[in-house]
Parts: C-alpha cells; sequence; structure tokens
C-alpha cells in the first residue's frame, strides 16, 4: 500500500528534513510541501492526501485550525517543537505527535501508525458489501438511515438532527458532530459549518456564504469555506 502524504511545515530545514524522510520510506509518496497552511489550502480537494505531516505553530492560520478542514479521510500528523500542544493534537483525532528535532525513527514509527491504520480501513471495507447506511438510536431504539435519503445534519447542543428526503421530522439522536462525520462516506458528505453537514449531491443552490437544500438555507462557516468551493469550483471544471 501506498500513502500520499503533504508536508506543511513554515521552516525550510524542517521541510527539507520531513521530504528526505519520506523519500526514504517506501510506502509513503509526497504530493505536496508547503510552507504555510494558506499555500496548501488551494490545493485541498484536488486529490486525495492520505496522511498529511503538520506543523503547528504558523503564521496566519496554525496547524490546529487548519486541521478543522481537512476530511476525515486524512490522518494527521503534527510536527512542532512545542511539548504543550501534544494534548490538543489528540482533541482533533491526529494519529501521532512529533517533537522537534525529529529522528528519522520517531518518524518511521508515526507513518507506520499511518500505514495500520489504513491497512485495517481498507481491510474491513473489503469484507464487507459497499455500505448504504447507518444504524442510529433514538427513542430508545436503533433506527436504519439509508445514506441517499440523508439531506443534511444539524447539530443541536449534545444531540444531532439528521433530515430526510420524504420525512417532515428530523431523526434526534446523542451524537457528536465529529463521530457522525467519521461514520459518513466523505465522498457523498461534507462539513460545511460546525453545526451542519451536507450531502453533497443534495445541494440546490450556493449563493455567498449560505447553500440551499430543500428550501433550508444553511450556512457556510468560514473554517469549511475555502474547502466548500473547491469543490464546487472541481465539479464546476468537470461539467465543463
Amino acid at each position: 500500500m501506498i500513502l500520499n502524504c503533504w508536508i506543511i511545515d513554515d521552516e525550510p530545514l524542517a521541510l527539507n528534513l520531513l521530504e528526505s524522510y519520506v523519500n526514504r520510506t517506501p510506502f509513503l509518496r509526497l504530493t505536496g510541501k508547503y510552507s504555510s497552511a494558506i499555500s496548501a489550502m488551494k490545493d485541498l480537494g484536488k486529490e486525495p492526501v492520505d496522511v498529511m505531516f503538520l506543523d503547528i505553530q504558523m503564521p496566519e492560520v496554525n496547524g490546529m485550525e487548519f486541521s478543522q478542514i481537512i476530511g476525515t479521510d486524512t490522518r494527521i500528523i503534527f510536527t512542532t517543537a512545542f511539548s504543550e500542544y501534544a494534548l490538543d493534537g489528540y482533541k482533533v483525532s491526529a494519529i501521532d505527535y512529533l517533537l522537534k528535532p525529529i529522528s528519522y525513527s520517531d518518524f518511521l514509527t508515526a507513518a507506520n501508525k499511518a500505514l495500520h491504520w489504513f491497512e485495517i480501513a481498507h481491510k474491513a471495507a473489503s469484507q464487507s458489501e459497499e455500505k448504504r447506511g447507518i444504524f442510529v438510536k433514538s427513542e430508545y431504539k436503533l433506527i436504519q438511515i439509508m445514506f441517499d435519503d440523508i439531506l443534511y445534519i444539524e447539530s443541536l447542543k449534545d444531540y444531532i438532527k439528521i433530515f430526510l428526503a420524504g420525512e417532515p421530522k428530523p431523526i434526534l439522536t446523542l451524537m457528536s458532530m465529529k463521530n457522525m462525520e467519521e461514520m459518513l462516506p466523505s465522498e457523498r458528505f461534507i462539513r460545511v459549518h460546525r453545526s451542519f453537514i451536507v450531502q453533497k449531491n443534495k445541494i440546490e443552490s450556493v449563493n455567498k456564504n449560505r447553500l440551499v437544500i430543500n428550501r433550508r438555507q444553511i450556512p457556510i462557516g468560514e473554517t469549511y469555506k475555502q474547502a466548500f468551493m473547491a469543490l464546487i469550483e472541481n465539479k464546476s471544471d468537470s461539467k465543463g
């Protein structure tokens, strides 16, 4: 298995060191090298990124902020000179945390964790048919929800509301948006706001900072706008 990876670091020496580590690692292929999160944003969504080696302390947009707009299919390995960020790294589901100066041994250990994660994910996918839906607990029972029926999902404090086509009322379930996002296939769903996940093919129109699904206007958050607009532009290019 070959994993496509990006390196993002504002220190040229660190950037070159990590590039040399990637080139020494047989299962890694470098597909992006950036000196800032801002410069990397323009390429988000253009092609899949399996692993991202992401510096935390960077100007304008730091690594923690940037990690919030990266799709859940990308595994993050934070790189930083400051150990106090370790706990924050695990809060955003980073697969590992490397403290500078980074040795190749530590780098390889983290890269192997990412490889192991993808091997398990691919094995699980190959052992079953294409997943068509999920089960959620609502009103003391498990309800099966088919992906095709989901219009959008909205957070409500500790609960989420799942809006379905043809249903007058949403399904209410106790779950975090982060957990729900990880359960949904990223090729079909995208998070557009801290409170909203939408199904891509259900979007009817986009107007400035809002999109419309089933006559409902849904806000597009600033944190998610770059990735969302890249998706829209890619769709427009493919149609053209």
